[in-house]
C-alpha cells in the first residue's frame, strides 16, 4: 500500500469534482470548489474521520468494498479506479462475465432521480447501487455475495425475499424472473457464470425447476410491483427499466401508482430522514447498517453504500 501517493491522489480528485456533478447545492458561504471530505463519506458510506485518515496518509488498508465506494463517490474513470485499487495494494475487481460496478453515468441519473427510489442492476438482477430512497424503501441489496447476490437465485432459496410482496403478485413475479433469466443466458451463450447460476437454482428449488422448464423468455422492461413495508404499509409502484446498449446493465426507476402511494412514499422519506441521520462507524472507516431482516422489520436505515464503475 502507497499510503502517501493514495493520500494525494484522492486529494486531488476531490478537489476536482463539482458539487453539482453529484447531486450537491453549492451554498453561499461554500469556499472550496471541490467536494468537502464529509461530502465524499456521506457519498461513500463511510465515517469522516476515515476519510481524513486516507487523505492524510494515517489510514489502515481500505477494503476492496470501500474502494468502490471512493470510486464511485469521486467519479473516477476506469483507469483511475484501477489506480486507486493498486495504489491501495489491492487488484483491481476482475472482469468475471458478470458487471460488478456500476456504470458512472448510471449513477448519475441515481443522483439526479433524488426521491424516486432509483437502483442499478446487472443483466442478471445483482443490485449495483441504489438511492437512499430506495434504500429506504427495499433495505440494503448491496451486500450480498455469492448466489445470493442475485435477486433471481434470493427470490427462490430465501423465503424472506417474497415477504416483501402480497402472495398474489409472487407467481407473476416468479415468471418474470425466470423469463428474464433465460432471456440473460441466450444474451450470453457459453457463459459458464450464468450456465453455473442455472444449473445451482435447478438443484435448489423444484419451484425454480418447474418454471425454467417451460422455457418463457421476456426481458423486463415495464412492471407494477407492490411492495408491502412495515412501516408505511401498501405501497404499488411503477416500475420502469432503463437498459444499457450492450443490455449489460438496467436501470430500474419506481414511481408510486396512485396518490395514497405517492404520500406513504413521502411519508417513508421523512421518517428515514428524522430517525436514521447517521451511521455508526465501523474500525475501517465503513458505516455500519442492521441487517437485510432488520430493515425490512423497519429497525432501520442507512445511507446506501455504492460500488461504481466511473
Amino acid at each position: 500500500m502507497e499510503r502517501e501517493q493514495l493520500a494525494d491522489f484522492l486529494r486531488r480528485r476531490r478537489e476536482a469534482i463539482r458539487p453539482a456533478e453529484v447531486g450537491i447545492t453549492n451554498g453561499p458561504r461554500r469556499r472550496t470548489t471541490g467536494l468537502r471530505r464529509e461530502e465524499v463519506a456521506m457519498l461513500a458510506g463511510m465515517s469522516v474521520d476515515y476519510v481524513v485518515r486516507l487523505e492524510q496518509g494515517r489510514s489502515s488498508q481500505p477494503s476492496t468494498q470501500l474502494l468502490g465506494a471512493l470510486a464511485r463517490a469521486l467519479r473516477l474513470s476506469d483507469d483511475e479506479r484501477d489506480h486507486l485499487f493498486h495504489l491501495a495494494g489491492h487488484r483491481p475487481p476482475p472482469a468475471d462475465g458478470v458487471a460488478r460496478q456500476a456504470r458512472a453515468g448510471l449513477i448519475r441519473m441515481l443522483d439526479l432521480l433524488g426521491d424516486t427510489p432509483a437502483l442499478v442492476l446487472s443483466d442478471l438482477g445483482e443490485v449495483l447501487a441504489q438511492n437512499r430512497t430506495a434504500l429506504l424503501l427495499m433495505g440494503d441489496l448491496t451486500g450480498f455475495s455469492g448466489d445470493r447476490r442475485f435477486v433471481v437465485y434470493r427470490w427462490f432459496t430465501d423465503p424472506a425475499a417474497r415477504a416483501v410482496g402480497p402472495p398474489e403478485e409472487q407467481e407473476r413475479h416468479a415468471r418474470q424472473l425466470v423469463a428474464d433469466l433465460r432471456a440473460a443466458v441466450g444474451r450470453r451463450a457459453g457463459d459458464s457464470t450464468v450456465a453455473g447460476l442455472v444449473d445451482r437454482l435447478q438443484a435448489a428449488s423444484a419451484d425454480f425447476r418447474r418454471l425454467w422448464a417451460e422455457h418463457e423468455v421476456a426481458v423486463r422492461r415495464a412492471d407494477r410491483k407492490t411492495f408491502l413495508h412495515p412501516r408505511v404499509g401498501r405501497l404499488p409502484m411503477d416500475c420502469e427499466t432503463l437498459v444499457t446498449p450492450d443490455q449489460g446493465q438496467q436501470l430500474l426507476v419506481l414511481t408510486p401508482a396512485d396518490a395514497e402511494a405517492r404520500e406513504r412514499l413521502e411519508l417513508l422519506r421523512v421518517i428515514g430522514s428524522e430517525e436514521f441521520p447517521h451511521g455508526d462507524n465501523g474500525p475501517d472507516g465503513t458505516v455500519t447498517r442492521p441487517t437485510e431482516a432488520q430493515q425490512l422489520g423497519g429497525a432501520g436505515t442507512r445511507d446506501a453504500r455504492h460500488t461504481a464503475e466511473s
